[in-house]
C-alpha cells in the first residue's frame, strides 16, 4: 500500500528549529521529485520546498531561502525539512508529496501532514 507519512511537527517559539520527516512506503522515493508544501489557515496551499530524489538538487520559496533546508536519503526512503529561524508566519500545516519528476508541480500522492505552530 502506497503511504506518505510526515512528522516532526509541533509548537516552537518564533527563532527556533523544527526537523520534519517524510517517509514513503510502497514505493521508491528515489523514482521521484519529493516535495514540502504548506498551507496556512485561510490560504492557499503553497510549495515551500523541493528535491529531486535522483540527484539531489533543491529550490526553495523566496520566504525560507537561508532557513529551510531539504535533504534526502534514498536508503531510508525519506525526506527532512530542517527549519531553523521559525517565524509566526511559518505557521501552517506542512504536507510532503511524491511528484513526477524533475520538478514538484505535478503531484503524484500526497502526504496527511503535520502541524507546525510558531508562537511565544
Amino acid at each position: 500500500q502506497l503511504q506518505i507519512v510526515e512528522s516532526g511537527g509541533g509548537l516552537v517559539q518564533p527563532g527556533g528549529s523544527l526537523r520534519l520527516s517524510c517517509v514513503g512506503s510502497g514505493f521508491t522515493m528515489a523514482a521521484y521529485a519529493i516535495g514540502w508544501f504548506r498551507q496556512a489557515p485561510g490560504k492557499e496551499r503553497e510549495g515551500v520546498s523541493c528535491i529531486k530524489m535522483s540527484d539531489g538538487r533543491t529550490n526553495y520559496t523566496d520566504s525560507v531561502k537561508g532557513r529551510f533546508t531539504i535533504s534526502r536519503d534514498n536508503a531510508k526512503n525519506t525526506v527532512y525539512l530542517q527549519m531553523n529561524s521559525l517565524k509566526p508566519e511559518d505557521t501552517a500545516i506542512y504536507y510532503c508529496a511524491a511528484a513526477a519528476p524533475p520538478l514538484c508541480s505535478r503531484v503524484r500522492f500526497w502526504g496527511q501532514g503535520t502541524q507546525v505552530t510558531v508562537s511565544s
